[in-house]
């Protein structure tokens, strides 16, 4: 008995109708994932700015931290100023004149004993002029000597190690000790000084001096209209200290493993907290020039230039150290991708490479092949090795960031040169052999 063509065909299309309408539906389930890539873009994007944003600030919080816990850093901050000149040359200014506004010559010379008065006048013949003003040039040059000598420098440092407290003290909106705010000024106080000089003006001659009383007179370490409020910020950044650092690091990652393009994403949050960085480098470079011209005129500009320059040397230093591992992060996520461009740069970087190992008839051999085994993960060490010592470097100039570039550049060329797949080179011209032949 024949079977019907009718009949044996309609299970067919009743199958083939199921599967499609399971297609559809499958379909169908998943038509609201289409919006899940957009939203985590969305997110992603968001945590890569708000990382981008809080980069300066963590800088800052990381520069807050370091000067109010500890001490030995801003004392290594402070200490240069005391062989610097244009500091020199303001304290010697502003001792010289706290010692003759107490020094009275016409009445403490009258006080003189006679077997000291030829000593005095001995100190005093050869600088001619008025009397007045000649101990002011014995009185300056006494100080200029010693502001320029090793003791000054041990004064200098010791009253900055004794200060720190204070210092931390005026910079969170509470005064007293050596360093104190007063209307919006941060002023160092000079008595240890004066005492050292009024000494040695002593042994010089000028005995007067022992009589003149206990001197407190201020140099200017900081002045400005905001110091008041700028108290409230750094107050709060010295609370964060330093975990709104590793907050930003975290944001950054969560941004990148969160994107759907996790490479793309790597190279933007990189380039994005470089550039902030970069911002935050600029705004000292602006903030420096607008501090030093709101000065009040009886304040060195040079000096306080020179101090500014000590106090935001680690914050420099912090905007070196973030923008150059975010361009280095940057681009190492962009050569490992497979952009055209990237492509054609590692060709260039392989082919150069290889062309002076082929030239130099290198045999690759078994160190060649595990080196090629290993390349990616060498190649990865060696960007996390020359980004540690960059972060572990203690304030790296940028000399330094340029030496270990060069360094990571030299050993990933290393690596390079000794990778070895195991395929065929040809010989190196003028060794006698063509390959493929004998």
């Amino acid at each position: 008995m024949e079977r019907d063509p009718d009949q044996s065909a309609a299970p067919d299309e009743n199958a083939e109708l199921e599967a499609l309408r399971a297609r559809v539906a499958q379909l169908e389930a998943r038509a609201p994932a289409r919006h899940r890539p957009r939203l985590r873009s969305f997110f992603a994007v968001l945590l890569i700015l708000v990382a981008a944003v809080l980069t300066p600030l963590s800088i800052m919080s990381s520069w807050a931290s370091d000067v109010a816990g500890d001490t030995d850093r801003y004392v290594a901050m402070m200490k240069p100023l005391a062989s610097d000149p244009d500091v020199q040359a303001a304290v010697t200014n502003r001792v010289t004149g706290a010692v003759m506004e107490h020094l009275d010559v016409d009445a403490l010379l009258a006080d003189v004993a006679p077997a000291d008065r030829p000593v005095v006048d001995k100190a005093l013949e050869k600088l001619g002029g008025p009397l007045t003003a000649g101990v002011t040039s014995l009185v300056h040059g006494t100080v200029e000597k010693f502001v320029t000598s090793d003791a000054f420098a041990r004064v200098w440092t010791g009253l900055n190690r004794s200060a720190h407290a204070s210092v931390v003290k005026a910079l969170t909106g509470e005064g007293g000790g050596a360093v104190k705010l007063t209307d919006d000024t941060v002023t160092l106080d000079l008595a240890p000084v004066i005492d050292r000089v009024k000494q040695r003006l002593v042994d010089r001659g000028l005995t007067v001096a022992g009589k003149i009383p206990e001197i407190h007179t201020d140099f200017t370490v900081l002045t400005s209209d905001s110091v008041g409020k700028a108290t409230k910020g750094f107050r709060a950044l010295q609370i964060i200290g330093v975990w709104l650092p590793v907050v930003t690091v975290v944001l950054a990652a969560g941004g990148v493993l969160l994107a759907v393009r996790r490479r793309r994403a790597l190279v933007t949050a990189a380039l994005a907290v470089a550039v902030a960085a970069a911002l935050l480098g600029f705004g000292l470079a602006a903030g420096r020039a607008f501090y030093l011209d709101s000065l009040p005129s009886e304040v060195s500009q040079p000096a306080a230039g020179a101090v500014f320059d000590a106090l935001a040397g680690y914050l420099r230093a912090g905007v070196r150290l973030v923008v150059t591992l975010g361009v280095v992060v940057a681009l190492a996520a962009w050569l490992t991708g497979g952009g055209r461009a990237a492509t054609r740069v590692k060709a260039m970087w392989s082919g150069g490479i290889g062309a002076v190992r082929d030239a130099a008839g290198f045999p690759g051999g078994p160190v060649g092949r595990w080196v090629h085994r290993a390349r990616r993960p060498l190649n990865w060490s060696v960007v996390v090795v020359a980004a540690a010592v960059l972060v572990a470097w203690n304030r790296p100039t940028g000399l330094v960031t340029v030496w270990i570039a060069l360094c990571a550049l030299f050993v990933l060329a290393l690596v390079e040169f000794l990778d070895d797949d195991g395929a065929p080179r040809p010989a190196a011209p003028g060794n006698g052999r063509v390959m493929g032949g004998s």
